[in-house]
């Protein structure tokens, strides 16, 4: 089965937006809890959504490929991921009974969180979900998983916890989750406790880990209001021209490591829970990253890196941490294209594991230098 530039997450693309409220047919809101809420066992969140969670279906001259989707709106908008439908010039949604809708338009894509919100026109008014909110979510929070990734009638569902909301950026959110996502699932809706959808299913990471990612559902509200009228065939094309121009400038990158070796005296002052803190959060960052580098997403994995870097600058109780980090962002910011952006980062990554380790495990001889990407 042909599979689309996986994870088109984080390409800026230059496609046409409207330019204000005014140019924009905006649909009927997505449904919003109404009145008290209700504790749902998995089951029964189940049996109340899977009317509205859809098939999506996809073609291409490279070939076929499959995702799943969920409606918002009764008139026809259809959310899923970006990277599910971004390479097809044909598109359809397979209702629960069957019913193939052919997509003609997308109503709004979001590049930067790997979003997109479809039109159909559906002969009769379609079952919808409710979004929540995503911005209450906390790790530990219960979250089931619904995906339709093998064919119509044939769910998959899981269930798991909130494990970490990590903010990637000031630009993004994305949610760990510990329900495993299946292959085909992407697109396919996460759940609260109370049946509101609080996030869209997105990608796994291929390090054998039960590491699985959902963006936020709040994400979605802005573009349930635009209506950008995209053909699939265009969204296609400028797909194509911006995944042709970063392989051009990934081919084009001179890797330079530059593995810095700190003294072990940065540590002074450090606690051991804050040099845990450090190397745990680190190793966090490049299970996560460093595969959707291999994947040729290096844009991807500079930004998880990234937030990291940023998030532990400003709050490890480590100063000697805190400036090697900060070193590292400054140096990142000085370097052209994402790929060197990443192996900047990937470095101060590196100089500090190393230091830490010296400190902790006497008699290491370990230098920081490459551990792979």
């Amino acid at each position: 089965m042909f599979r689309f530039h996986a994870l088109v997450f984080y390409v800026t693309l230059g496609l046409v937006a409207c330019a204000g409220a005014a140019a924009c047919g905006g649909a009927s809101g997505a449904t919003e809890p109404d009145g008290p809420r209700k504790v749902l066992r998995p089951t029964e969140i189940v049996q109340r959504s899977k009317p509205a969670i859809v098939r999506i279906e996809v073609r291409a001259p490279q070939g076929e490929g499959a995702g799943t989707g969920f409606v918002l709106t009764a008139d026809g908008r259809v959310a899923t991921n970006l990277h599910v439908i971004g390479g097809a010039t044909e598109i359809d949604v397979i209702l629960l009974d069957g019913t193939r809708l052919q997509v003609h338009e997308i109503a709004a894509t979001d590049p930067g969180r790997d979003l997109a919100v479809l039109n159909v026109k559906p002969p009769r008014p379609l079952p919808t979900v409710p979004l929540g909110d995503s911005s209450s979510i906390q790790a530990g929070d219960p979250v089931v998983a619904i995906s339709n990734p093998l064919g119509v009638l044939d769910y998959t569902v899981s269930d798991g916890l909130i494990s970490s909301v990590r903010k990637v950026s000031e630009e993004l959110t994305i949610l760990q989750i510990s329900a495993p996502i299946s292959q085909g699932s992407s697109g396919g809706p996460l759940f609260n406790q109370y049946g509101e959808v609080i996030g869209v299913a997105t990608f796994i990471s291929g390090t054998g880990q039960n590491l699985n990612f959902g963006i936020p559902s709040d994400y979605l509200r802005p573009l349930l209001a635009r209506n950008d009228h995209i053909t699939p065939q265009a969204l296609a094309e400028a797909i194509q021209q911006q995944y042709q121009a970063q392989q051009s400038q990934q081919a084009g990158a001179r890797v330079e490591r530059r593995v810095p070796r700190h003294d072990e005296s940065i540590l002074d002052g450090c606690s051991q829970d804050a040099m845990d803190q450090a190397t745990a959060e680190i190793g966090n960052a490049i299970t996560t990253g460093a595969p959707l580098y291999n994947q040729g997403n290096h844009e991807a994995c500079f930004r998880i890196y990234e937030g990291t870097a940023i998030r532990l600058e400003r709050e490890l109780e480590c100063p000697g941490l805190r400036d090697a980090l900060g070193q590292g962002l400054l140096r990142a910011g000085t370097v052209e294209g994402y790929t060197a952006k990443a192996w900047a980062m990937r470095d101060a990554f590196d100089g500090v594991l190393d230091v830490v380790e010296r400190k902790t495990t006497p008699g290491s001889k370990t230098g920081g230098g490459p551990r792979g990407n």
